[in-house]
């Protein structure tokens, strides 16, 4: 028999004082076995966590971030349009598009807080106090990203609006009217310079852009595909313009406050992503909250839907890799590389019918786009 004084000395051998951070010799070996393992020659052995450090890095020999993500916007955009005007040129049940808008936050979010778990060797209790410091304990700095979280809430309301009105190939060459809104915003915002060639670029794009939406008056003239649901090519139009204004504005905006901080790629997304969703809960219950009370959230939600929202969630944490590796007006050129790839698909996925006007708008298009890259190169040497 034990003592009562011989029992609470062992207790406290046994058991270890509640100042320190006690670990169980069994986690401590799972975690050396998976996350905390030495790494040889300064690589993780774990391909996750080499790939996000190169996006943190941008350059290595074999991977240039800037480049990689041009190329994956160009297709994740084609890919998001098809998709996009697929599901809102379905008969019978449509899903609440301000519900898709609120989810792709969400998903973004998550993403990005799973990235930073990542970053930090999955300690939950670290990641905590970081999104801590960064986020509830500088709120003036967290208010900073409610102006583009509010004007890309808006901008994705509105793509919904417009890829519902006008065909896939059309409204890709009429959003690129956003290249204008963002080279505009930029010289005003950011005090940078365009030369004459990148002027005359811009203006072929608002010629090539007016070209296609301006079309015959006979129907059987127009470029356009088969379509299943009531459609107002104006109100595609307005939906189109103002997407682009606020793009323009939001990107740029968003790009000064990426290259103006200290403050992680990751932390200002996931930023973005909770105002945003707030915001978007905030127009989902005006907009649609009564008919989403009586029919579900989720209500025609189809696997198609859940592809829109995952490519356009990827596409807003690719446009912040672009705008941190490169810059706004190069992203949106890169973009419109995509009118080819989206044009032709058109053709084959809902029969669009292709006219000379058509042809000829998007050729001007696509001249402007060169002309503007090789002056932007011949400025940069």
């Amino acid at each position: 028999m034990l003592n009562r004084r011989q029992y609470k000395s062992r207790s406290q051998q046994r058991r270890p004082s509640a100042s320190l951070a006690y670990v169980s010799p069994a986690i401590k070996a799972w975690r050396n076995k998976t996350y905390m393992r030495k790494e040889e020659n300064g690589k993780s052995p774990y391909p996750i966590v080499r790939f996000i450090r190169m996006i943190n890095e941008g350059n290595s020999a074999w991977f240039n971030m800037k480049y990689v993500s041009l190329v994956l916007l160009v297709f994740q955009n084609c890919l998001l349009i098809l998709t996009m005007r697929y599901t809102r040129n379905l008969p019978g049940d449509m899903y609440f598009s301000t519900t898709a808008v609120v989810v792709t936050e969400v998903v973004k979010m998550t993403t990005c807080l799973i990235i930073l778990l990542v970053e930090h060797k999955f300690r939950l209790v670290e990641l905590g106090r970081y999104l801590k410091q960064n986020i509830i304990d500088q709120p003036l700095d967290t208010l900073k990203v409610a102006v583009p979280a509010f004007i890309y809430m808006l901008q994705n309301n509105l793509l919904f609006v417009a890829v519902s009105n006008l065909s896939a190939a059309t409204f890709q060459v009429s959003y690129q009217l956003k290249i204008l809104t963002t080279a505009l915003f930029s010289v005003l915002m950011l005090k940078r310079s365009l030369v004459w060639g990148q002027w005359f670029a811009l203006l072929l794009l608002f010629i090539g852009v007016a070209i296609v939406q301006v079309q015959p008056t006979d129907p059987s003239k127009r470029a356009g595909e088969a379509i299943h649901t009531e459609q107002s090519p104006l109100l595609g139009l307005l939906a189109v313009i103002a997407s682009c204004i606020s793009s323009g504005f939001a990107g740029v905006y968003f790009e000064k406050i990426l290259k103006g901080s200290q403050a992680s790629l990751w932390l200002r997304n996931i930023q973005l992503g909770l105002l945003g969703a707030i915001l978007g809960l905030g127009a989902m219950w005006l907009k649609d909250g009564s008919a989403i009370e009586e029919k579900g959230f989720f209500y025609g939600y189809t696997h198609y839907v859940w592809l829109v929202i995952g490519l356009q969630a990827l596409g807003g944490l690719l446009v912040a890799v672009v705008v941190k590796y490169a810059d706004n007006i190069l992203k949106g050129f890169a973009t419109s590389f995509s009118i080819i790839l989206s044009t032709l698909a058109s053709v084959y996925f809902f029969n669009f019918t292709l006219n000379l006007q058509f042809s000829i708008g998007a050729s001007l298009v696509m001249f402007a786009i060169y002309l503007y890259g090789r002056a932007n190169s011949t400025q940069s040497k």
